[in-house]
């Protein structure tokens, strides 16, 4: 992540930016959420959709989905009438979109809105991925749990390593794609919070271009967080594993074209930071 290359062969220019937001008891959040990502992109005229999958909720999210509807008419609510869980709502989410671009952003407005149309702005300069770090300069995190930061260093340190890939973030889940990188990754096996590393290893392993931009994250302000420490164990390594026996055993079978995989690299320092407070130094994780 030293140099800026631009894909040998970019993709064609996008239309319609889909979000993807997974929602389990959320009625808290969303409100603010959904308002907030609606109005940046539409300051910024991004066409846009907002796909939030209700994910077996046992509180009003669903109820609160259909009241914003009715003011946001972009917002597209989808129940999750199957097994739940975070990859499974995110899966059917992937499946509902419309869009030739995805982001997938948490409910809890951790994430940034300001970053996602950084990620439209880069996209459109022809990457198939943009993935977003909160460990390189610029990015940073504001009230994160000690030991959830020391779990997700030492994951993210073991995924570099094994993948031999400069990505410092690989387990945070807001990232984008084109929706070809979506469908070239099928297929999406991951049922839990471990989907956050199936996607990008695959699109890194299959050969999709890539850059990385610097992103901020905040603790949530309602509820109570879903991905439990225990996420990062049995689950991720078994995504893990699988996806490092396909980039050695696979002999390139699933393998996006070679002339137009391109290496991963940092986003150029002229894209603009985030506005608002500074974060803290310490980074976190999802």
């Amino acid at each position: 992540m030293k140099t800026n290359v631009k894909p040998s062969n970019p993709g064609p220019p996008l239309t319609l930016l889909s979000i993807v937001i997974p929602a389990r008891d959320e009625e808290g959040a969303l409100p603010a959420t959904v308002e907030h990502l609606h109005l940046e992109l539409r300051l910024n005229q991004i066409p846009h959709e907002i796909v939030v999958v209700d994910d077996g909720s046992k509180d009003g999210t669903w109820r609160v989905l259909r009241e914003l509807h009715q003011r946001i008419p972009e917002l597209r609510p989808v129940q999750n009438p199957g097994e739940h869980g975070f990859g499974r709502a995110i899966i059917l989410g992937l499946q509902n979109i419309r869009g030739d671009a995805v982001v997938i952003m948490m409910a809890d407005e951790s994430d940034d809105v300001r970053d996602v149309v950084r990620y439209w702005s880069v996209l459109n300069e022809g990457w198939d991925c943009v993935f977003g770090s909160r460990f390189v300069r610029g990015g940073g995190v504001i009230d994160y749990p000690p030991i959830k930061w020391l779990v997700n260093r030492l994951a993210n340190f073991f995924i570099r390593i094994v993948f031999r890939i400069p990505l410092n973030d690989t387990t945070n889940a807001f990232k984008s794609y084109r929706r070809t990188v979506i469908e070239g990754c099928q297929p999406l096996i991951a049922p839990h919070f471990n989907l956050t590393v199936e996607i990008p290893l695959k699109a890194i392993v299959r050969g999709y271009s890539w850059t990385v931009i610097p992103i901020t994250w905040r603790n949530r302000r309602y509820g109570v967080a879903k991905l439990k420490i225990k996420e990062l164990g049995s689950r991720y390594f078994f995504i893990c594993a699988y996806i490092w026996l396909e980039k050695y055993f696979s002999r390139g079978d699933f393998r996006k074209s070679a002339s137009r995989a391109g290496a991963g690299v940092e986003a150029p320092s002229s894209a603009p930071a985030p506005s608002g407070p500074p974060a803290e130094s310490k980074p976190g994780t999802n």
